[in-house]
């Protein structure tokens, strides 16, 4: 049973598993040079040949517990048939929603232009780079896509201010939505993936109306990904309740952020634990890197912990602070 497995599955804390979110990205000089030939993200993440490259990389360099597919939740958008596009500085950018065209789109055609998806799960699932390691699928949650979409880029700076005057549109997206990341779900574990990660990045946003918003999408995912024998990690980053969330969504793993304070959650937490660092401290120097590691394990100890950050990997990360992050969770006793 891989070491992963074995926190997820058998809640063992005699291991400390560990793998980063955005492990494949920018801060890897080889990640970098492929990127300089391949400015079209989107047509990058459908090119399965450079994306299992890109997949493995971290793997080869620092031997972490699971490699995670590279490809974007946006995927999910493309497939239906929205427009979406990565402007450099920008960030994501998505074209005009016309619910008609969403409407019209069969399962079938979602399969087909994600396909590449799926090749890339297939030629990953035997690599010997990855004996004994999981692979990673992933899905946007229904939130955060409905956000993206409505909203056509990042609410970093907030939501839109009609983004919820349409109640039937919003709610057609959302019923469209749990179809079609089922459809991607099950595509990714029939073509290798041992495990699923839902990403709800802008479940933070919510202020009310989370039972419609938060809990009922999520949970529907949660129950249609363990019906399917394989475990299912949720990470609701900005979500001030994860011991409500984990009660009622019932994840294998809970992925927390770096803005919760990690020793509130130990004692009702009754799932296992994924991640929390800040992402930032990498920024900082080794001997506070060690320090803040050394805390989330010491306050994990007794409890199934995969080492992970509170959010990706920053893109000006210096590659040697990842071999101190990995040393060190290593090292650990």
């Amino acid at each position: 049973m891989t070491p992963i497995k074995e926190c997820l599955i058998n809640k063992s804390t005699k291991v400390n598993p560990v793998w980063l979110m955005r492990q494949a990205g920018r801060y890897l000089p080889e990640f970098r040079e492929i990127r300089k030939s391949n400015p079209d993200f989107i047509k990058l993440c459908l090119n399965h040949t450079l994306a299992k490259e890109i997949t493995l990389q971290p793997i080869k360099r620092f031997g972490f517990d699971a490699a995670i597919i590279f490809s974007d939740i946006l995927m999910i958008p493309y497939g239906m048939g929205q427009t979406v596009e990565f402007k450099r500085n920008f960030g994501p950018s998505l074209g005009a929603l016309e619910l008609n065209k969403l409407e019209s789109v069969s399962n079938k055609d979602l399969t087909e232009k994600l396909s590449p998806v799926y090749k890339l799960l297939s030629n990953l699932k035997n690599s010997n780079d990855l004996k004994n390691k999981d692979l990673i699928g992933f899905v946007g949650a229904p939130w955060t896509l409905l956000v993206y979409m409505v909203n056509k880029v990042s609410p970093k700076n907030g939501l839109s201010p009609d983004f919820f005057k349409d109640k039937i549109l919003i709610n057609e997206i959302l019923n469209l939505l749990d179809k079609f990341i089922k459809i991607h779900i099950q595509n990714q574990i029939k073509a290798g993936a041992t495990i699923i990660q839902i990403f709800d990045s802008w479940a933070g946003l919510i202020e009310n109306d989370f039972d419609k918003f938060l809990y009922n999408p999520t949970l529907s995912l949660v129950n249609y990904v363990k019906n399917l024998g394989v475990p299912v990690i949720c990470f609701p980053r900005g979500i001030t309740d994860y011991i409500k969330f984990t009660k009622i969504v019932k994840p294998s793993m809970i992925n927390i952020d770096y803005n919760v304070e990690p020793r509130n959650l130990i004692k009702s937490l009754d799932v296992p634990v994924q991640g929390g660092l800040d992402p930032k401290i990498l920024l900082s120097d080794k001997e506070n890197l060690k320090k803040q590691i050394k805390k989330y394990l010491d306050i994990f100890k007794d409890h199934p912990y995969v080492f992970n950050l509170g959010h990706g990997v920053l893109p000006e990360t210096e590659v040697d602070m990842v071999y101190e992050l990995v040393e060190t969770v290593r090292n650990y006793k």
